[in-house]
Formats: structure tokens, C-alpha cells, sequence
């Protein structure tokens, strides 16, 4: 079925932030005296809020946070983006020519969203950004999928979902919509390499895409036709 929206999740899927995010993170944990790796971030934080993960820290790792950590993490988080935040691999080329409906639907704050996009250079494909702060529960319940499909009005089956995590996929298969698992950016390379196993049960039923080529293969009225003029150069 040729989806009607696509919906976008940002981090690991647009811009190839999550290597940034867990690098931040494990530093800032490590100064408020908690010790975690990006291993951990990977397995138990990928595709999460951040209020879910500073509750897990608090709750599975026993460890209390600065009344400050959550917005000293996203200062500092901000800080990097600035400087070392990119778009994943071809996805510019991807939203450029793209022939159907979209938009984001994100576990980041509104905040941290809008200027992720913005200095990805991306914001200007996404009038419509929803966040989790939208919806009542989080992935990977299917409540924010649901809400953007809603607002946008579209059915969930004509959906897409392009997601690069266990919640976000769990999320749009329990919301009835089509599921794409992106394994393009930096985070997922081990994956790809075969130096780390499959990290997320709920994927080993999806094949992932490794790169934008090969899922607009698979979907190739997403997108617009090169001219052949293009085609030629």
C-alpha cells in the first residue's frame, strides 16, 4: 500500500544524532557520579524521553541525579549540536523530492526538536513537528503515532513510519501503521558491521535499511522521479 504521510522519527532517522546524545550523556552521568557506556545508552535509552531515562537511572541503576542534570544535559547537548550535528546520509536528497505527506513525530522536547532540525538544515521540510510532550503516554505506546496521524489527518494504516529504535517500532506497529526500520546512522553501524547482535527483539521480524537508496527502493512512489537531465549529468 502506497503510504499516504510519512512520519519521520528525528534522532537516528534525520540527523545522525544519537552517537552525540549518548556521548553527552554517560559524560554528565560520570560527573554526577554515575557510570554507564554508550553500550548502555544504546540498549536501555535509544528511542526514549528523557524523563523515562533519568527515571531509569534513578530506579534500576539507584543512582540520584543533580535537581540540575536535565537541563545541564540539554545545554551541553545543544552545544555539540552546534558544532558536530549532521543530516543522515542522503536523507536531504530523500525530503527534497519527496511525493507524499510528512512529518516528525519525536521523543525529544519541542525544543530540543526544533533546533535539532533547524541546524540540520531540515526544518524547512517539516511544518508539523509532535513531540512526546503532546500525548500522554510515550513510545513505545502508540499514542504520539496515533496523535500525529490525527492531526494530520490521515488513517494510521496509510501511514509510514520510519523509526531507528525498539519503542518507536513497537510504537507504530502497535498504532496499525506500516513500519520502516532505519539502521543508517553512526549509532547502528556496529549493527551493520555484525560487531554488535541484533540489540532490539521486537526488529528481528523488519529487515533494516542501511541506507535512504535502499528503502526508497522499496518505496519508490515516495518519492519524485529524477529529471532525466539529472539523470544524465
Amino acid at each position: 500500500m502506497t503510504p499516504s504521510l510519512v512520519i519521520f522519527d528525528c534522532d537516528g532517522v534525520l540527523i545522525d544524532s544519537e552517537v552525540i546524545s549518548a556521548r553527552v550523556l554517560v559524560e554528565l552521568a560520570r560527573e554526577a557520579g554515575v557510570m554507564f557506556d554508550e553500550a548502555y545508552v544504546r540498549r536501555n535509552f535509544l528511542g526514549r524521553s528523557f524523563p523515562t531515562v533519568a527515571r531509569h537511572i534513578r530506579e534500576v541503576l539507584g543512582a540520584a541525579l543533580p535537581a540540575d542534570f536535565e537541563a545541564a544535559y540539554r545545554r551541553r547537548l545543544l552545544e555539540r549540536f552546534e558544532v558536530d550535528l549532521r543530516p543522515t546520509t542522503g536523507v536531504l536528497d530523500v525530503l527534497a523530492r519527496l511525493a507524499v505527506r510528512a512529518c516528525v513525530a519525536t521523543s525529544s522536547s519541542p525544543e530540543r526538536a526544533a533546533r535539532s532540525l533547524a541546524i540540520a538544515g531540515l526544518d524547512r521540510f517539516f511544518p508539523r513537528v509532535f513531540t512526546a510532550s503532546e500525548v500522554p503516554r510515550g513510545k513505545p505506546a502508540p499514542d504520539l503515532f496515533l496523535h500525529a496521524a490525527q492531526q494530520m489527518g490521515v488513517a494510521p494504516q496509510a501511514c509510514l513510519v520510519i523509526e531507528d529504535s525498539a519503542p518507536g517500532l513497537e510504537a507504530a506497529q502497535a498504532a496499525g501503521m506500516q513500519v520502516a526500520f532505519f539502521a543508517g546512522a553512526s549509532h547502528l553501524a556496529s549493527l551493520r558491521d555484525g560487531d554488535i547482535a541484533q540489540p532490539f527483539d521486537s526488529e528481528s521480524r523488519l529487515t533494516p535499511f542501511w541506507s535512504w537508496t535502499d528503502l526508497v527502493a522499496v518505496y519508490p512512489t515516495l518519492v519524485e522521479a529524477r529529471p532525466e537531465s539529472e539523470l544524465r549529468s
